[in-house]
């Protein structure tokens, strides 16, 4: 019969002593209490070399494991955590794999119980993600430059009282960070002067997805601000996200709460000294720390500056010569069929196209932009 689940070390005094009589033969015996020959042999060498000591229960730990962790790799592990507070396992041995080439690095699962035990992570709790916005149009992006993504991370106060505006921009295919800047307040002119660097030094991208706070929108006919006047003066796209739907800017989203979590946990004492933290911040996130969406490559692996330079002067419109034109005049006034018509104040001094595509329905054009529809016939404009 084989061993008695409850007593295992009697079962293996009883195989010993019938053994030490005589009265069975190895194969009778080891047929009688159901193990095999080899065990049987090695049960009784154990008696053999060790006595009754050789019979008690054994630890099934292997003696040798090839994957144990030495010490030098969990104080590497650990040290490579205490410096990169806000990166997961997976991201902390692809690090490793480039910064330490040859070196025989753990599965993030066993790198991800090693924290566990150190308690240098916190557990999540997994939510479930809100659906994509379904009336939405979906921009295509296959490279570089097809889009940029930008909003300001919610305004702080740094520890001399003042208040900072984060205005982060991000390439959508790369993730690469185009811009931290941390500025006085969201108004235009500031707003403007970081997008005017970063078209200089990277050139233009085809759409700018922002959601619908100021500078990026305003009331105004068409959610028209002096920003995005000015981006579809330079030919760009300006995709605003639905309200209230920030996980249609998803990636960017995720950005920040790295960002928040790498340089706002406390603020800085000044704003110039948070500026610094945020360039720090931005110079790992594009060149060290890899990117799980990226295959574990860098953005600065796979971003590249775009084609489209910024021009010098902005180009007139050219509307088709079926168009009727006319210029926005002072308080945002046009003159359309001997009236008067209030358009928007931001568009003062531009030229606009009325082009007639029904009888007394007109679409009211802004370079390549549709901002309204004007019916003759109450000569008011729509959205």
């Amino acid at each position: 019969m084989p061993w008695q689940a409850t007593k295992p070390e009697q079962e293996r005094m009883r195989f010993v002593a019938l053994w030490r009589e005589g009265a069975y033969s190895k194969s009778e015996l080891c047929a009688r209490f159901g193990i095999s020959r080899p065990t049987g042999d090695a049960l009784l060498r154990r008696w053999e070399e060790e006595g009754i000591d050789g019979l008690k229960d054994r630890s099934r730990r292997p003696k040798h494991s090839p994957q144990r962790m030495s010490q030098e790799m969990r104080k590497l592990l650990l040290e490579t955590r205490k410096h990169h507070k806000e990166w997961g396992p997976r991201t902390i041995v692809a690090h490793l794999k480039r910064t330490h080439p040859g070196m025989a690095l753990p599965a993030p699962s066993t790198v991800g119980d090693l924290f566990s035990r150190e308690g240098v992570v916190e557990r999540r709790r997994r939510g479930r993600g809100p659906g994509q916005h379904p009336g939405r149009a979906t921009v295509t992006v296959e490279g570089p430059n097809d889009l940029w993504a930008t909003d300001f991370k919610g305004e702080f106060r740094t520890r001399d009282g003042q208040t900072c505006y984060p205005l982060t921009v991000t390439d959508a295919s790369s993730r690469y960070l185009l811009g931290c800047q941390g500025l006085t307040s969201n108004a235009h002119d500031g707003t403007q002067a970081v997008f005017t660097r970063l078209f200089r030094e990277y050139g233009l991208p085809a759409v700018i997805r922002s959601d619908n706070g100021v500078p990026f929108s305003s009331r105004a006919i068409a959610g028209l601000s002096k920003l995005n006047v000015w981006w579809t003066k330079l030919g760009i796209v300006h995709d605003r996200i639905a309200p209230g739907h920030p996980e249609q800017n998803a990636s960017h989203e995720r950005m920040h709460r790295t960002l928040k979590q790498a340089t706002l946990r406390p603020p800085a004492e000044t704003i110039r000294v948070q500026q610094a933290r945020f360039d720090a911040f931005r110079e790992e996130f594009n060149n060290v720390r890899p990117h799980h969406a990226l295959e574990m490559d860098t953005p600065a692996s796979r971003y590249a500056a775009s084609p489209r330079k910024m021009p010098r002067r902005l180009a007139a419109p050219d509307y088709p010569g079926h168009c009727v034109v006319r210029r926005v005049r002072a308080n945002g006034i046009v003159y359309f069929r001997d009236r008067q018509l209030f358009l928007s104040e931001v568009l003062i001094g531009e030229s606009v196209a009325f082009e007639e595509i029904n009888d007394g329905i007109w679409s009211v054009l802004f370079y390549n932009l549709l901002i309204a529809r004007l019916d003759e016939r109450t000569f008011r404009f729509s959205g």
